[in-house]
């Protein structure tokens, strides 16, 4: 970089009211296919207790868009800052739950901005799709290509989550009558781990003289994909031999549905083996190259799917000499759940508005992705 970057406003989208453990399914709607004690272990293990989806409990309409979240994101943080929506000169938008494929989602969101032209840069993946957005904003302000760039993370989960859409798996994998049929635990999983939400950040080459700024001081990503099978996946099939195929080489209609080509699933079994081995080696590497301290670090804020991810990188945290007192963690994984790539954005949303941050304060912040095993750090000081 030849220039600075710092993070001068913040914003987010959280579709509808919080929805609580026992009103999961008047939203999502029943599956009989689903088994209870999974629904209970996964939601005890999560410690989820409430989120936000973007569907009408009433109808179970889909209320919001992707890029319709993304959008009212960016008008929040632009409101925080004076500028309009008009001023941004970059959009950096990723997800990894766009509404299509084609366009790409930062083209969606422009044009749902109806703001004048800009550059557009949409990175793809699950939860650094975000961090990959801020850090391409910080690169072209830094380098005097814009004079301001917004980068958002957001992710619309739950169409994706209600029983209409595991029907016709469910339907096409029954072939007898008196079958029970059983979604399978990969997709049942992630039916009570994701959530929905959307969140932007302003990045300019200076701070502002009237509020706390965030001074970007680095961001790292690093990839670990050749060490590890799909993890988390959407449009592939995965089979028990670790072997993939992708939904556009199935002609078949029912073979897409009955595959599960089209709905996401998790390996929980490369998500426990892999990942905590993995964030350990993602560590290492990272101090080694920043040289960053533990006692220089005033907030921790960890992204983690899972409650129960939690001791597991507080002990590797302590095992790499980096021990951080509870104290200085912030999490609202509890109320807002899993967001995926938006999920750094809102915590770092709800951080700054608690009043909590002071001037030199150093914030690090850490977020894996299980998908193939992509890993995020960043290190940021309020100015």
């Amino acid at each position: 970089m030849t220039g600075d970057a710092f993070i001068t406003g913040w914003g987010v989208c959280l579709p509808n009211a919080p929805v609580d453990n026992a009103h999961i399914e008047a939203v999502l709607g029943h599956i009989e296919a689903q088994s209870a004690a999974v629904k209970r272990r996964v939601l005890i293990n999560n410690g989820i207790q409430t989120r936000h989806y973007a569907i009408d409990p009433a109808t179970g309409a889909v209320t919001h868009s992707n890029a319709g979240m993304t959008a009212e994101a960016i008008r929040a943080v632009c409101a925080s800052t004076g500028l309009s929506p008009a001023d941004i000169a970059c959009l950096a938008c990723g997800s990894s739950s766009a509404d299509q494929v084609i366009p790409s989602h930062a083209s969606m969101v422009h044009a749902a901005l109806g703001t004048p032209p800009c550059e557009t840069m949409s990175p793809t993946g699950v939860c650094c799709a975000g961090i990959s957005a801020l850090k391409y904003a910080t690169l072209v302000v830094a380098a005097g290509q814009h004079p301001n760039a917004v980068a958002t993370g957001s992710e619309l989960a739950s169409p994706s989550l209600r029983a209409s859409h595991f029907e016709p798996q469910i339907r096409l994998n029954t072939s007898d009558v008196d079958e029970h049929p059983m979604l399978p635990f990969s997709n049942e999983f992630l039916r009570w781990m994701l959530s929905d939400g959307a969140g932007a950040l302003m990045v300019e080459p200076a701070p502002r003289p009237d509020r706390l700024s965030l001074k970007i001081d680095w961001i790292d990503l690093v990839s670990y994909a050749s060490d590890s099978d799909v993890c988390m996946y959407f449009g592939l099939r995965k089979d028990d031999d670790g072997a993939v195929s992708s939904w556009r080489t199935v002609d078949d209609e029912d073979l897409l549905y009955r595959g599960g080509y089209l709905s996401l699933s998790q390996d929980v079994r490369v998500l426990n083996d892999r990942l905590p081995a993995l964030m350990k080696r993602a560590f290492a590497r990272m101090q080694e190259r920043r040289g960053v301290a533990a006692d220089r670090i005033d907030w921790l804020l960890p992204h983690f799917s899972s409650n129960w991810f939690r001791q597991p990188l507080h002990d590797g945290l302590v095992e790499a000499g980096f021990p951080i007192p509870a104290e200085r963690w912030f999490t609202n994984l509890a109320t807002r759940g899993n967001t995926g790539s938006a999920a750094f954005y809102i915590m770092l949303e709800e951080l700054m508005a608690s009043g909590r941050v002071s001037r030199g304060d150093r914030i690090l912040g850490i977020v894996p992705e299980s998908s193939r095993m992509l890993f995020g750090f960043l290190h940021l000081t309020a100015v």
